[in-house]
């Protein structure tokens, strides 16, 4: 069955099964009401990041409260992607852009990282999270990504599980093929690393180098802006050894 992009979804914080009935919040009541202008008897996809997506029938619609009576599962919950986004924290704006499109390529885990040129030092989880379930209703997926703590980069290259493959996205690498490198990657759990807008240390991108499980990879002649080396490189990675193929 083609799935229907043009239906409205919704995200909700609540267990979903057949015959459930969920309250919506002041905030989500308003965008059914208000924005959405829908009515009593009027349908919705909702999903809640781990039971599917399911048809609801919206009843007792007020101005300031509704209900929603949980019908049927349209869509099975996936799997959570093995794909993991670390990234030094951004400026807000392009914070929120660069998490919403992580989130729609396929980014099972967000994991901001402390290296020696951020200039952020606080990230603000749950916006993150809120764009992340924006782009998750807009683009009809249904998982929400995971988000760590922000963490030193050496930290976590310290702790890191060598079953996950590390994608090492380095503004000095010398420009060669970027598909080539990606198709030597064993198969297994990937994870995408890309820094600050100034750059990796010398000191941190000899640490990296140094580990057996770490991909160099070059983005091309240009430099880019970490929002846009984020989108690159995880449709590089998607579309050579990804879920895109």
């Amino acid at each position: 069955m083609a799935y229907d992009f043009r239906a409205q979804r919704l995200f909700v914080d609540f267990p979903l099964a057949a015959d459930a009935v969920v309250e919506p919040g002041r905030a989500q009541v308003h965008y059914l009401i208000h924005v959405l202008r829908l009515k009593a008897g009027d349908a919705i996809l909702v999903f809640n990041g781990c039971d599917g997506e399911w048809r609801a029938t919206l009843r007792e619609a007020g101005r300031k409260s509704c209900k929603l009576d949980i019908e049927e599962q349209i869509r099975a919950q996936p799997d959570q992607p093995d794909l993991d986004f670390l990234f030094a924290p951004l400026k807000q704006a392009r914070l929120d852009y660069m998490v919403q499109k992580a989130v729609e390529m396929g980014a099972g885990r967000l994991i901001p990282v402390r290296t020696q040129f951020t200039q952020i030092a606080r990230i603000n989880t749950d916006r993150m999270r809120a764009n992340a379930i924006e782009a998750a209703e807009q683009c009809g997926l249904l998982n929400l990504p995971e988000f760590a703590p922000l963490e030193r980069l050496d930290k976590i290259v310290t702790g890191w599980d060598p079953a996950w493959r590390l994608i090492f996205c380095d503004e000095a690498a010398p420009v060669a093929d970027p598909l080539a490198a990606l198709k030597a990657v064993p198969v297994g759990p990937l994870a995408v690393l890309i820094g600050p807008e100034g750059g990796f240390s010398a000191d941190e991108r000899a640490r990296l180098l140094d580990l057996p499980h770490v991909t160099v990879l070059s983005l091309g002649p240009r430099i880019l802006r970490a929002d846009t080396a984020a989108v690159a490189a995880l449709a590089l990675v998607q579309a050579t050894i990804g879920d895109w193929r």
